[in-house]
């Protein structure tokens, strides 16, 4: 497969969606699905402004709250792929109709964060609360700090790649892994400054540093470190509190760093980056033509009509 140098690095990125590709540029979201006749079905928003709040340019701070935002932004698109993919949704159960019925047209924005809030409260519950439960029970044995420290980093990356392989072996998220990879590939064609078509993308590799696997795998990093100075030996519930009280910190440790492995190309970057992209090999898959042309044409609103105006 050729590999070319990046002419340019974009702030562009994306999130594989069901049948479908979600791309945000500078002030400019678009999303592309594959409709069940075979059309692509695109919706563009966004006024091409850069219009954030200070919070969400702040160094550090940004992190938290671009994350969150990506979650809900994310969540929103996923939806609305299932929807144009045309997978059924189930009966609702009794509990939505109540809701809905109390909330009107603000249910489905509850829902959606809603179901976000249940997603981080799911992952904290695995990659903080379970290590440091692991890690509090070794400690009435073990009583070195570094030691638990290792454990405790181990079973984080343990369970995300666990997690990422087994959800990698369900048809759906196989073929969304295969958007993903569509996703990056349209990516690093724009980066090599050729023109956006499918034989074009097709050489380009479906691996890239900014992508959210490698920085999750950076927030796992990141929180082994920073935990490793909190004491043990205390009850279970302060130490899990006092780590989710530095999450916000954590996160945005992880997203300047991301942000650096993207922006630059040496030995340094390099090397932070490598993990993430030998754990993209679980999260991409080489995409077919009709997926990267969804992904191009997802892609193609997002690219500012003002030369440099996405530079990274």
């Amino acid at each position: 497969m050729e590999q070319k140098q990046p002419s340019k690095k974009t702030s562009i990125g994306g999130q594989a969606l069901i049948e479908g590709v979600m791309m945000r540029g500078v002030g400019i979201t678009c999303l592309a699905v594959r409709q069940t006749d075979g059309t692509i079905y695109t919706e563009q928003w966004g006024d091409g402004e850069d219009s954030r709040p200070w919070y969400k340019r702040t160094p550090i701070i940004r992190g938290g709250f671009n994350f969150i935002e990506m979650m809900v932004l994310g969540y929103k698109c996923l939806m609305k792929s299932a929807e144009l993919a045309g997978f059924e949704d189930e009966e609702p159960s009794a509990f939505e109709k109540k809701l809905a019925s109390l909330l009107g047209d603000k249910f489905s924005t509850v829902m959606t964060y809603l179901v976000v809030a249940l997603g981080v409260a799911l992952a904290m519950g695995l990659f903080v609360v379970l290590p440091a439960f692991v890690a509090g029970l070794l400690a009435k044995v073990i009583h070195s700090q570094l030691i638990l420290t290792v454990v405790e980093g181990v079973t984080k990356i343990g369970l995300l790649i666990a997690y990422l392989g087994l959800v990698a072996q369900m048809d759906e998220i196989h073929r969304m892994y295969q958007y993903h990879g569509a996703e990056h590939k349209t990516i690093a064609c724009y980066e090599a400054g050729e023109e956006l078509t499918p034989a074009n993308v097709k050489k380009h590799t479906r691996f890239h540093p900014r992508c959210g696997t490698s920085f999750l795998l950076i927030v796992l990093v990141i929180s082994i470190l920073v935990f490793s100075i909190l004491p043990r030996g205390g009850s279970l519930w302060i130490t899990v509190g006092l780590k989710l009280l530095l999450m916000p910190l954590v996160v945005g440790i992880a997203y300047e760093i991301i942000k650096l492995a993207g922006r630059y190309d040496n030995w340094l970057t390099r090397l932070i980056s490598k993990p993430g992209l030998w754990l993209q090999r679980l999260t991409t898959k080489e995409p077919d033509e009709s997926m990267m042309e969804v992904a191009i044409a997802a892609m193609k609103p997002c690219i500012p009509k003002e030369e440099g105006l996405d530079n990274w």
